[in-house]
């Protein structure tokens, strides 16, 4: 009989949970920017050309943080075509996705947004047909505060104060040959060694992201980490990864169960990290940046005028189906809060995003907006450890699939305890039973849920068909509380303490 009994102590904490890992991406790609975020003269548009429907979808979200301008186009992007008046900014051919880049929107009018949208930016820097200098100037426009070139040239552009972006990353997917500038793991280390060495010396207080590997499935994989880590170790705080699922086979059991390779791939990483530390008796541990992921395969293969100004491209629409799965790569990401800091939803509007748009008509949240919407507001504090005896199941991929997956989350002040919970069974309810050890004086307040969908149920322009609910939620009883989940359901539980 499939069950899932669970045991969690407030006591044993994996880790504070950092509030980055609610991050996304906006990548000048398709329509993120024209079109998504960025949209003069759309009825919602502000004095900016910022789309204010879409900030009001993002603060739903709460997202702390965002990552620019990409992505494989950061590889090929010279900063100062973005800066500076409009209409002296050159177009260009874009080789990373096939299309013409305007440069109408560049680093002072994302800042600008920023702090429309109540987030901070994670920039990156081109290490693929650029260097250290080019990087170390985009330093020094952006944070120092004047009296040199380009910190009074940020000024002159209209931004007196300075930007003050505090985290860097080191190029992006540089072993993949579909990059501009591939390099192999040493000629890439030895490039972002000298890149972070003049970024920080620029400004000692930023942090700076290693380009991993792109994907677990690369050939390059570990040898990259370890290789690439070691040369560069000294001046980098975090090493990047990168993983999308799909369903392109149709098989809806093995796509549900593709949080276990999540949770696998996190576990590499971090082997890969505590490896080369180890290996150089290092004092410092380097966390991870999980800055890109998400489902991505509905869209695959969408033709497009090539050199066309933002087409419709890799605009995924995603399903019920998609709901579980970014359910579960959201609880692996909490339940190793302790060494992955940072994460990234990618993208944030219209390209793999969970807000969509119409050009000059309306935003509307995907089916993937609410599992990371929940998450994000309700996550926060520290992972706890639990004890699990839940029944497991096998698919055509992978092996001992948990039917039940969790991640329990403390508040700061210890006053909330609050469960994520995702039944991966297709036809089957499962009671979960939660042991509470010494939650003394919890009660259950709030049962949300989303499920009872057709697993193809999308949300369109003119209806959100798949939304949450709130379902009654048990009382506990000798400790235990008792949920009962539906076959394919996504699920969040609340409990709090009593006030005496």
């Amino acid at each position: 009989m499939k069950h899932a009994k669970i045991s969690v102590c407030s006591e044993y904490k994996v880790g504070k949970i950092d509030k980055r890992i609610y991050g996304s991406f906006i990548e000048h790609l398709g329509r993120a920017v024209y079109g998504g975020i960025f949209e003069p003269g759309h009825p919602e548009a502000d004095e900016n050309g910022f789309r204010r429907d879409v900030i009001s979808l993002i603060k739903e979200l709460d997202v702390p943080i965002v990552r620019y301008p990409g992505g494989n186009f950061v590889s090929g992007y010279n900063w100062e075509d973005g800066i500076g008046p409009v209409a002296d900014r050159p177009k260009r051919l874009e080789l990373a996705w096939g299309t013409t880049e305007t440069n109408e929107f560049g680093t002072d009018e994302f800042m600008k947004w920023c702090k429309e949208a109540n987030t901070e930016a994670m920039m990156a820097v081109n290490l693929g047909t650029r260097g250290p200098v080019a990087a170390r100037n985009l330093v020094e426009y952006c944070n120092h505060p004047s009296g040199t070139y380009w910190s009074d040239l940020r000024r002159k552009n209209g931004a007196e104060a300075p930007h003050d972006i505090k985290l860097w990353c080191l190029g992006n997917e540089m072993d993949g040959p579909w990059q501009m500038g591939q390099k192999n793991a040493t000629e890439y280390g030895l490039c972002a060694l000298e890149a972070a060495k003049v970024m920080k010396w620029t400004d000692p207080s930023i942090e700076t992201v290693l380009c991993g590997s792109s994907g677990w499935g690369m050939k390059t994989f570990g040898e990259w980490e370890s290789t690439a880590l070691d040369i560069a170790y000294d001046h980098v705080d975090y090493i990047s990864m990168h993983q999308y699922h799909g369903n392109n086979d149709h098989d809806l059991k093995n796509f549900l169960a593709k949080g276990v390779e999540t949770e696998g791939f996190i576990k590499s990483v971090i082997a890969a990290c505590d490896y080369v530390q180890g290996k150089r008796h290092a004092k410092k541990p380097i966390h991870i940046s999980f800055d890109e992921w998400n489902v991505w395969y509905h869209s695959n293969g969408t033709p497009f005028e090539k050199w066309s100004k933002a087409p419709h491209i890799l605009e995924d629409v995603y399903d019920f189906a998609d709901v579980l799965v970014v359910g579960t790569m959201m609880n692996a990401i909490l339940r190793h809060c302790d060494r992955v800091k940072i994460a990234c939803l990618a993208q944030l509007v219209n390209v793999i995003a969970p807000i969509m748009t119409d050009d000059g008509g309306k935003a509307w949240r995907q089916t993937i907006f609410y599992p990371f919407m929940y998450a994000s507001k309700y996550a926060r504090g520290y992972t706890l450890e639990t004890v699990n005896d839940v029944s497991k199941h096998d698919t055509r991929w992978y092996s001992d699939v948990p039917d039940v997956d969790t991640a329990y989350v403390l508040s700061e002040d210890g006053n909330e305890l609050v469960i994520f919970a995702v039944n991966r069974d297709t036809e089957e309810k499962i009671t979960l039973e939660t042991k509470l050890l010494d939650f003394e004086g919890f009660t259950p307040v709030e049962h949300i849920t989303i499920e009872g969908f057709e697993v193809d149920a999308t949300n369109t322009r003119d209806k959100e068909a798949v939304t949450p609910s709130s379902k009654k939620i048990s009382a506990v009883d000798d400790k235990i509380l008792k949920t009962e989940l539906e076959p394919m359901s996504w699920n969040m539980l609340r409990l709090t303490k009593r006030k005496d």
